[in-house]
């Protein structure tokens, strides 16, 4: 997974992250922006992972969702 790709195209990735994780509002996506690192403190956030589990659901996601 190149994570600079789901970066860049972070504005098409937002409605794919939206459905794996629907507790994420339209502000945290935005406030994310594409960066992994805030992703995973949103996820921390609002489903009480901790880091480990957050980085496995991103790279699961990422994997299925081919991106």
């Amino acid at each position: 997974m190149n994570w600079d790709r789901i970066e860049g195209n972070w504005k098409e990735v937002m409605g794919k992250a939206k459905q794996q994780w629907g507790k994420l509002t339209d502000d945290d996506l935005t406030t994310i922006n594409g960066k992994r690192d805030e992703l995973v403190g949103h996820l921390q956030k609002h489903y009480g992972y901790a880091k480990d589990k957050a980085d496995q659901e991103i790279n699961d996601w990422a994997t299925r969702s081919g991106l």
